[in-house]
């Protein structure tokens, strides 16, 4: 009768550790989780996202597939075969879909995390066109292209329901922003009071504010710090982290609410950067996939994620 007191009693520490919410996914810290994991050989990764919860996905340049990740291993699959095009830039919602920038293709498209389906695609563009970005606001899934002076708006419906390609609308930029032979519009965000956008013209190193109403831009005050190589970014209150790939940076700005001036407060970087392209944040840490385009790429190339902690300023 003793031992099975004693059985019983382990084994109800065993579930109610199980059970515990201090050991659930939700609370699971990620001290514990992987600094760095592979992603597939050959994949050229470009985009990144993160959430809900710790679970990443990752575009390919080469065909589109997009890898999901478990942070807490570092373990993942490829959960949607693409179209044999690219995927740029990523951005996951609530209800379980990955909007995917289609870089040279001109398209944009949302993909079912759970199933790997298409639900939707955007042909965007039938001229010269890169579909590199993509952020979700409130009521607008917006894409940068970075080879014309545009932006292109998806409408979110009622419970995230994918638009019709006819609903696209097209934002040509006008005002401060100067268009010219080399990669325009590159990583966007919103402003930290939610009321426009902030996209980088990467040849010119410069970040504007977008009015999404006119188009009009403004470039954005960040006390004479120029974003040479600027690709992604995120925005985490008023904190801004802006990836300058080929510099193997992290550029991170304290803005004021309304997104017009900004003041540096701290470059991060890692001996095993190597050309970050994008950054998505998950507990203190953030995670960019190595892009390594000054590495020719072969479907025996090695490629990896690195995390890195964000800022303490």
């Amino acid at each position: 009768m003793r031992t099975r007191r004693l059985v019983l009693a382990i084994a109800l520490a065993v579930g109610a550790a199980v059970l515990s919410p201090a050991t659930s996914v939700a609370t699971a810290t990620p001290r514990a989780f992987p600094a760095e994991f592979p992603l597939p050989d050959g994949f050229q990764p470009e985009g990144i996202a993160i959430g809900p919860g710790p679970t990443a996905w990752f575009g390919s340049l080469a065909d589109g597939d997009i890898y999901e990740v478990d942070l807490r291993t570092g373990r993942g699959a490829v959960i949607s075969q693409g179209p044999g095009t690219a995927a740029a830039g990523l951005k996951s919602d609530r209800r379980g879909r990955l909007y995917v920038a289609g870089g040279p293709s001109g398209t944009g498209r949302i993909v079912d995390t759970r199933t790997g389906a298409t639900l939707a695609s955007y042909p965007f563009t039938t001229g010269a066109g890169f579909i590199n970005d993509v952020v979700l606001t409130r009521r607008t899934a917006w894409f940068t292209d970075s080879l014309q002076p545009q932006l292109y708006g998806v409408p979110l419906r009622r419970g995230g329901r994918p638009a019709d390609p006819d609903d696209v609308v097209t934002l040509p930029l006008s005002g401060d922003w100067q268009q010219g032979t080399g990669f325009g519009a590159n990583g966007l965000t919103e402003t930290p009071d939610g009321r426009a956008l902030l996209v980088v013209l990467s040849e010119r190193g410069e970040l504007h504010r977008v009015d999404t109403r006119t188009g009009r831009t403004r470039i954005v005050d960040l006390g004479g710090y120029v974003l040479t190589n600027g690709d992604g970014m995120l925005l985490q209150g008023r904190t801004l982290y802006v990836v300058q790939n080929r510099l193997n940076t992290i550029a991170v700005f304290r803005l004021d609410r309304r997104g017009t001036t900004g003041r540096l407060v701290d470059q991060i970087t890692s001996p095993r950067f190597d050309v970050p392209t994008t950054v998505a944040a998950f507990g203190p840490w953030l995670y960019l996939p190595n892009a390594r385009f000054g590495t020719p790429p072969t479907p025996q190339t090695p490629y990896w994620v690195t995390r890195v902690p964000r800022t303490r300023r």
